[in-house]
């Protein structure tokens, strides 16, 4: 019997789960053992139980699979709760401080962007998106900073199978015009929300990525149009590009 025949099961699991989560397409079992070297049926049947039970999902009727929301959520807790939820925090503090607005950070789920932290601005009059608020992709600034991440061809995709809705009168209900400011914010390596999402809201976002170059993350800040304007919020993106490479750093670099 080969070391990897001999590997526990529980540590197979992981290891499935790391393959998947290194690539950036879903993967069939036979993709997925490329790797791992182990016995066929074996990954089929992990493959299966992690499937049945919420973590893994098939793509349409293909035998490909990627992570069902169980393992999102799994993912996005433990980075909660890590010790690099502290320096994640001190520097949306930094940030908050520096801009004087309600700072976010943001990552993407099935169905938008959810705020997973944030730090309140000291002003009395602030726009109140808590914790655990789930907005749009297709007319904020985080989630059109996720999605000018996507290649070409699956930001095509993306927003032809979304629902346009218009929550303003200026948000994108057309996809040639959301894919036309896609493109723009693939080059600029920022996003805007000019009143988009909510009438009288400003926002920009930057992408937080990991250390291939992958989005993990948006970070962004938000506030009335009494007090920013695009202007002024552009004049302060470079706090946020900024404090996005220290985050990357304090997440995923491991010296």
């Amino acid at each position: 019997m080969t070391n990897k025949e001999r590997m526990p099961t529980n540590l197979r699991t992981l290891l499935i789960l790391e393959i998947l989560g290194r690539n950036n397409r879903a993967m069939t079992a036979t993709e997925i053992n490329g790797s791992l070297q182990l016995p066929k049926q074996t990954v089929h049947r992990l493959c299966n139980t992690l499937e049945e039970n919420g973590f893994l999902t098939r793509v349409g009727n293909t035998k490909r699979y990627q992570a069902a929301r169980r393992l999102r959520d799994l993912g996005t807790g433990l980075l909660y709760n890590s010790r690099d939820h502290i320096m994640r925090r001190q520097i949306l503090l930094n940030v908050s401080n520096k801009v004087k607005e309600t700072v976010n950070f943001v990552i993407p789920e099935a169905s938008g962007m959810n705020y997973i932290d944030r730090v309140e601005t000291d002003w009395a009059f602030r726009i109140q998106l808590p914790i655990g608020t789930n907005v749009p992709f297709h007319c904020t600034a985080s989630g059109k900073c996720f999605l000018a991440s996507l290649s070409p061809k699956k930001r095509e995709a993306m927003v032809e199978a979304m629902d346009l809705k218009a929550h303003t009168k200026r948000t994108h209900i057309r996809q040639e015009t959301l894919l036309s400011e896609l493109k723009q914010v693939s080059k600029q390596g920022y996003a805007l929300d000019k009143e988009e999402f909510m009438d009288d809201m400003v926002a920009i976002a930057v992408p937080v990525k990991d250390t291939r170059g992958r989005f993990a993350a948006a970070l962004a800040f938000h506030g009335p149009t009494q007090r920013i304007s695009v202007e002024n919020a552009l004049a302060r993106k470079d706090i946020l590009t900024e404090a996005a490479k220290q985050l990357a750093d304090s997440l995923f670099n491991e010296d």
